[in-house]
């Protein structure tokens, strides 16, 4: 059972996040994750975000044994031939063992940032084609593939590469769209992400989540109580757990979550 952890990619520099992956190098953590956005915008106003491969290359730099990843890259965002470059650029860097190359199509809270930035967003059936490029692409590169999303047709491109991420969803949605994948694609690595507000008890990590107005979804509670609620993934077949701290710049989380990871049981 392994477990990784998202890092803060709408930070205003590239120290928060690189805090977070050394921490996280130095813990029992096996893999830190970077977002692929280009902006996201809030309560607060709009925040840039660092960009996905320049943020996994800093990381490169600064960590020696924990694994990198993209959770998820969007095929829409590069073609497929740069995406594939990038990814096996960072394995030059770091060994492909310890790159995940996460992607997926893209949905409709990317819709914004890819207009804006003049890049068509595309129909359904255009956004599927491209993540079958691009993950081919990759995967002749060398490097693993996470293929992220939920919807059927996405599911089915996870025979193409080498694992599948679905990120938020309930352990029973969760149990059922696992069967589809492992139809298609039997030895495919299961993996599931979502976020959570953690902290040393029950209801300090209550009070947080209302500070930080976490969302419906959102998991929260101390380590064994983040275990517990995780622990039905793992039961369905789960074999690696990535956490999104929602206060992501915290390199408190990296105890946390690692407590977390000390605590799940495999089934």
């Amino acid at each position: 059972m392994r477990v990784g952890l998202t890092l803060p990619s709408f930070a205003p520099d590239v120290e928060a996040p690189l805090a977070v992956a050394v921490a996280a190098d130095a813990s029992d953590i096996d893999a830190v994750f970077a977002y692929d956005h280009l902006f996201r915008e809030s309560s607060s106003g709009r925040r840039g975000a660092i960009e996905c491969f320049a943020l996994l290359g800093a990381c490169a730099a600064r960590t020696r044994r924990i694994a990198l990843g993209s959770l998820v890259a969007r095929a829409t965002l590069r073609p497929p031939a740069v995406l594939a470059h990038s990814f096996a650029t960072l394995a030059r860097m770091v060994g492909s063992e310890r790159l995940i190359a996460g992607i997926g199509a893209g949905d409709s809270e990317s819709r914004a940032e890819n207009e804006e930035f003049g890049v068509g967003f595309g129909r359904m059936a255009d956004r599927i084609a491209a993540l079958a490029l691009a993950v081919r692409a990759v995967a002749d590169a060398g490097v693993d593939v996470w293929v992220g999303g939920r919807s059927l047709a996405v599911r089915e491109i996870v025979a193409l590469g080498d694992g599948w991420n679905s990120w938020g969803t309930s352990p029973e949605a969760f149990r059922a769209e696992a069967d589809v994948v492992r139809a298609v694609a039997p030895h495919a690595t299961i993996t599931w992400g979502g976020l959570v507000v953690l902290a040393g008890d029950d209801d300090a990590a209550h009070d947080k989540a209302a500070r930080l107005r976490a969302g419906p979804g959102t998991i929260v509670g101390a380590p064994a109580t983040v275990a517990a609620a995780l622990q039905p993934y793992v039961d369905a077949g789960v074999e690696w757990v990535v956490l999104g701290p929602v206060d992501s710049s915290n390199p408190a989380n990296v105890e946390l979550v690692a407590a977390v990871r000390q605590q799940l049981q495999s089934p």
